[in-house]
């Protein structure tokens, strides 16, 4: 079995999901069959979260991942991509609601504000259901955890099902380990 590691250490946004998606793709190319994503991420843009746990189910490897720091927001959606997933004893998982950044003297009429406020919701039930699936928690319990806003220790990760072990080895010596970080 071919396994490749990819470290990914950066905020969710387009920009470093299209690197992490091309490099996988790239490894891919060149006969992984096994890849190992190791993540510390804040969270950032909710659709470029989707799209890379739905392109991590798609592909033809086994996917496993590891929380070896803050796996926040969206970041988690990417965690659990993963049919193996592992924390370090003192990582953390954040969720939490969904919002959206105005810009300066923005206006917005009443059906765009419920457009956005679809979408909003939209986004809110696909990561629910995305955790809920890959965890014991109900779509109702996550949902309730996003809008408390909440934080998992890998002990309460791991008793939820989102984890299955809790490892501080992330790889083994002559690994091969590609970077996907913030630019």
């Amino acid at each position: 079995m071919k396994e490749t590691y990819i470290n990914y250490v950066a905020q969710i946004t387009d920009r470093s999901v299209s690197q992490f998606l091309a490099t996988v793709q790239n490894e891919l190319q060149e006969g992984a069959d096994k890849i190992t994503v190791l993540i510390s991420s804040p969270g950032g843009m909710v659709r470029d979260g989707i799209s890379a746990y739905n392109y991590l189910k798609g592909i033809p490897a086994e996917v496993t991942t590891h929380n070896y720091g803050q796996t926040d927001s969206i970041a988690i959606v990417i965690f659990c991509a993963g049919s193996k997933r592992y924390c370090s004893p003192n990582a953390r998982f954040l969720i939490h609601g969904i919002g959206f950044d105005a810009q300066p003297n923005q206006r917005f009429d009443e059906r765009a504000l419920r457009e956005r406020l679809r979408e909003i919701e939209n986004e809110r039930v696909t990561i629910s259901k995305i955790i809920s699936e890959n965890s014991t928690r109900s779509l109702k319990e996550i949902e309730e955890e996003m809008f408390q806003g909440v934080v998992w220790n890998p002990q309460e990760a791991m008793k939820y099902g989102l984890v299955h072990e809790i490892r501080e080895q992330l790889f083994e010596k002559g690994a091969k380990v590609i970077n996907v970080l913030e630019h």
